[in-house]
Order: C-alpha cells, then structure tokens, then sequence
C-alpha cells in the first residue's frame, strides 16, 4: 500500500489528518520521514506530495498530514498559532513512534521548515533536519499580512489575505509570531542542517537561508535552487530536493533494516502468522512492544514511573484481560444458551502478592504467593439460583482453566 491515510490526535484532542508515501514493490522501508507544509497550505500540495513521492523511491517512508484547521484535520486555523504547529508535528513524531518506527529525517517548507527547527529538538530519533524556502524566524511571516498589523493588535479577530486566499487569524497569532524573533534556537539543536533556497524567492528571501545556514552548526550545507519559485511548482524542482536531499541524508540515516525489524511495521511476519499465532516486537529499546495476531494488533508498555511512556497496557493488565474478557465471554454465552435474563456482565480483576498466611483460600507453604481477584457484576431480573449458577460458570472459563491448570511454557529460539 504505497500511500495511505492516517489520522492521530494532537495533545488537544484534535484529530489531524495525514498521508503515508511508502515505498513500492515491497521495497524495506529504510527510514521514516516527517514532512511539515508551508504555512496556511495543506499536506496535498504538489511540493510536499513530490517530494515524498520521491523519497520513497530510495526507501524513506514520508508522512505529510494537514496542521490544526487546515486541509482534513479538524480544529479552528484562527484558533492556531506557531507553538501549536510545533506541537502538531511533536505528536505526528510520536504516532510514527507508537505505531510504525520514529522517523530519522524532518523536512520542512517554507513556515514548516522553521516550525521543524523549533521542534526537532523535541524529537529524540531525528538525525538529520532539512528547510526549503524556509524564514529563519517565525516573525518574519509578518510581512505576508496584507492587512495592517496596527488593525490586527486593535481587533481579536481580523481577516487577513495570504495570496489569493482570506484567513480570520487571532491577535494571539501575531503576538506568537513576534515571540519568535532570533535564531539562537539554530545553533543549540546539534544537528546536521540542509538548507535549500531560492535566489528568486519572492515570498521569503533568499536572505533568511542565509541566517538559517549562519546559525546553524556544522555540518551544514546549502544549496541553491536557482529559477525555482517558492512553491516548488515546477516538478523538475522537487525531484531535484528529493534527490539531493536523499543522497545527502544517506550518511546520517540509519543502514536498512534486517528482516526481523522491517517485520516490526506489521509486514512480512505478520502476514505469515497462523491463526492463533502472535508475534511480540521491540517498539523501542525500553518497554514499548507491538502485540499482533493474524487479525489485529495493540500495544504493550509499562508506566513513565516504571522508565515506559505508558502507551499500552502493562504485561500484568494484558493477562488479567484476557480473563477477564474470557469470564464475560463464557458467562454470556451460558446466559443466551440458557435463555437466562442477563442485561449485562462488568468484571473487574486485581493481580496482587499475598503471604499465604493472609490467604484463606491457599495451601502450601508459608510464603508470598499470586493472587487474582475478580469481582463479576451481574445486571438484569435474576434470581439467586440463576446468579449462582452463572457466577460458578466463570470459573469454566478456558483462560481460568489453564491459569489454574498444570501448564508448562517451553522456550525456545525461533
């Protein structure tokens, strides 16, 4: 599947919209990209779909999608702000990481490429940052606002023309914008910096690649995009920043993946998994971890107070889900094969250790043992033998059963 769509939430709530450019023809996904479009454009324009389309071509996945208020993704533009748009790419970092592989390459156009400046240091698996057409400071969008900046401070609310196109912005937007006035910010990301521009950019002068390429610490390169407008519309040009920017990024970017860690984005292994067959992978170097079967596929991780990032349940919670889920299961089936009025089933299990001393129900020696508890709540007109039964029916549970059970876990090297 070359290209497709996505969508993940901001830290707002807000759900964005997006467009993964894979590689064709099963070629292993070396390198993952993230993309950030100009300011008031959208993740389909011809710059950032041509370039993506190009990247694919030497194994580097891209994911474009659409900043709050813009293109598909929900939310209010005049409500949004540079800080925002910083944000917006923060949490399309950490949808890559949670749920395909943290991307090594940030590319940003025009506005984009400040806003990836701002926040790649955010982003702890970038290797390499690259700007095109790109203002070194968010400020100078200033200068793009046909109406006058005095009306924008007098009035909260204000239509502005950006092109050929009208925006109602906020005054908070101006105010974000002036916030963001000098490019001491550049030197400190320690970072490998391509910059590409222009030198008939009418939109953002060629100057401000020049404070970009200043700032910046080595290794840095620049290169000229000679008659290229600040749009890239000419396909000829964007091929052209794919290319070099691709060769240029090989150096930093990690060697192809084995096939065990290509496997990792749910595609070969997951394919060849039987039916109740799953397959465990390393999501990060710490405790993320993809859980699939042949049919569906979730995560597992342990709390940040445990060192994880608490995006899936931990190990233990997974366990006493699978009972638990097992109990209602059994329990409804019985109550429909029964003809019994059960409205609806809740269970609620705990895991603790215990010394067998506090235990009523152990036996065996004195000493800590495992313990779950599981509380199951029953609704509907029942009677009490009917209760009675049902609650005896969740100990039949097959997952109860082989938890209790004499089972025996052989481990080896697959």
């Amino acid at each position: 599947m070359p290209r497709q769509k996505v969508t993940f939430t901001n830290n707002l709530g807000i759900e964005l919209a997006g467009s993964l450019e894979t590689p064709k023809d099963d070629t292993p996904i070396r390198s993952y990209a993230l993309f950030a479009h100009c300011f008031t454009c959208g993740k389909d324009i011809a710059a950032a779909s041509r370039v993506a389309r190009a990247l694919t071509k030497h194994g580097i996945a891209v994911l474009r999608f659409d900043f709050t208020g813009l293109g598909n993704s929900d939310g209010d533009f005049a409500n949004t702000h540079f800080s925002s748009n910083i944000d917006d790419l923060v949490s399309a970092y950490e949808m890559l990481e949670r749920n395909y592989r943290a991307p090594q390459l940030i590319i940003g156009h025009s506005l984009g490429g400040t806003a990836v400046l701002g926040s790649a240091h955010k982003m702890p698996q970038i290797k390499a940052v690259v700007t095109i057409g790109s203002p070194a400071t968010a400020d100078h969008v200033e200068h793009l606002f046909t109406c006058p900046t005095d009306e924008m401070e007098k009035d909260a609310d204000v239509e502005i023309n950006l092109g050929i196109r009208k925006f109602n912005v906020r005054r908070q937007m101006l105010d974000e914008l002036r916030k963001h006035d000098d490019v001491s910010y550049i030197s400190k990301l320690n970072l490998p910096i391509m910059v590409f521009h222009s030198p008939i950019d009418t939109v953002v002068s060629v100057n401000e690649a020049s404070k970009i390429f200043q700032a910046a610490k080595h290794p840095k390169s620049f290169v000229s995009l000679d008659d290229a407008d600040h749009l890239l519309s000419s396909a000829k040009d964007a091929e052209y920043v794919a290319q070099t920017l691709a060769s240029w990024a090989d150096r930093y970017l990690d060697e192809v993946p084995s096939a065990d860690v290509v496997a990792d984005n749910a595609v070969a292994r997951v394919k060849a998994l039987k039916h109740g067959d799953v397959l465990i992978t390393e999501k990060d170097k710490k405790f993320l971890r993809g859980l699939y079967s042949d049919d569906h596929q979730i995560l597992s991780d342990e709390p940040k107070s445990m060192g994880g990032r608490n995006l899936g349940p931990t190990p233990y919670d997974l366990l006493l889900m699978a009972l638990g889920s097992c109990t209602s299961m059994t329990i409804r089936m019985y109550a429909n094969h029964k003809k019994i009025p059960l409205e609806d089933v809740n269970v609620t299990l705990n895991h603790e250790r215990i010394h067998t001393d506090d235990c009523a129900d152990c036996e065996g020696e004195s000493g800590k043992i495992e313990r779950i508890t599981r509380d199951v709540e029953l609704k509907g007109d029942l009677t009490d033998a009917q209760r009675k039964r049902l609650i005896e029916i969740a100990d039949r549970c097959p997952v109860h059963r082989t938890l209790e059970g004499d089972l025996v876990i052989r481990t080896r090297e697959g």
